[in-house]
């Protein structure tokens, strides 16, 4: 029997594709706002159903990582220059969408002295000159650990400051290409310990056994972070780590029962959860108010 008929897809992993009027509106002001969304590059299965509902996930600094890790659709290589417009061009497509809360997310710019934090800064200080009433919230490279970059991003005021830790600590080495382990939790940590409310996620499907994925939920919890997020990694091309299993729904209830009892604030698990998912109600949970 190939590996193809073994990893068939499973039908809670089908997806409606249909595109709506509400999809359409979306795609327009990301289109004429000259933008570029981690929906579209990473490949989103929700795609559809968030742009339906009139909300996207902006990706800055370009649409060219210079990281390549083996799990990440986004294209990597040697990016363009930053551009200046940016942050202004995204608060106003945020105003456009009417979005009350929003998710900025970026490639890696190691190519960059600050690795692009002031033009992180500068896109919250847009969205929340065009947007006084929107909530922020920011998934970060982990800028090497430099405090003095992280400090950048804290002074943004963002509401939420995500970094992804995306796997167990044994096969961070295979998945992630530059970024290590013990380093994102450092960065989580520093985090939270200079006033931000951290949030964090994992894949899983990589190769990982159920006590890998709650001890890194332990490491996530013990770093200070209060939200987190754990969803089924889909291998984009052959060239991409091998995906080793379709976790079932039933046990994305279990890492999630797992993880409320270990003490965080919030918890989206289930195999269609990504980083930026349902992210306003992460903040109401998070803040212990009943999500609109």
């Amino acid at each position: 029997m190939d590996r193809k008929s073994i990893l068939r897809k499973p039908e809670w992993l089908k997806v409606n594709l249909s595109h709506t009027k509400g999809y359409a509106q979306t795609g327009a002001v990301v289109r004429e706002g000259l933008l570029n969304t981690i929906c579209t590059s990473g490949r989103c299965p929700n795609q559809c159903e968030c742009w339906a509902r009139g909300t996207a996930t902006f990706m800055i600094c370009g649409d060219i990582c210079t990281r390549s890790c083996r799990f990440c659709a986004t294209k990597s290589g040697r990016p363009a220059a930053l551009d200046k417009d940016e942050p202004e061009r995204v608060a106003l497509s945020v105003k456009r969408l009417g979005l009350k809360h929003c998710v900025i997310t970026s490639v890696d710019r190691d190519d960059l002295p600050d690795g692009g934090a002031a033009h992180w800064a500068e896109t919250v200080g847009a969205i929340k000159k065009h947007n006084p009433n929107t909530t922020i919230e920011l998934l970060v490279p982990d800028f090497d650990g430099r405090a003095e970059l992280l400090d950048v991003i804290i002074a943004s005021g963002a509401d939420i400051v995500g970094h992804n830790i995306e796997t167990v600590r044994r096969l961070t080495p295979q998945v992630r290409s530059r970024a290590r382990y013990d380093l994102s939790l450092g960065v989580l940590r520093y985090l939270k310990e200079h006033g931000a409310r951290v949030k964090s996620g994992l894949m899983v499907g990589l190769g990982e056994s159920d006590d890998e994925v709650v001890a890194t939920l332990r490491d996530l919890h013990d770093a200070g972070c209060s939200i987190v997020t754990i969803g089924q990694y889909l291998q984009p091309t052959l060239e991409h780590h091998e995906l080793k299993r379709y976790v079932h729904p039933d046990t994305f209830a279990q890492y999630k029962q797992e993880a409320e009892e270990i003490g965080f604030d919030f918890v989206a698990s289930a195999p269609m959860v990504r980083s930026s998912y349902m992210a306003e109600q992460a903040l109401a949970g998070a803040k212990g108010e009943n999500a609109q």
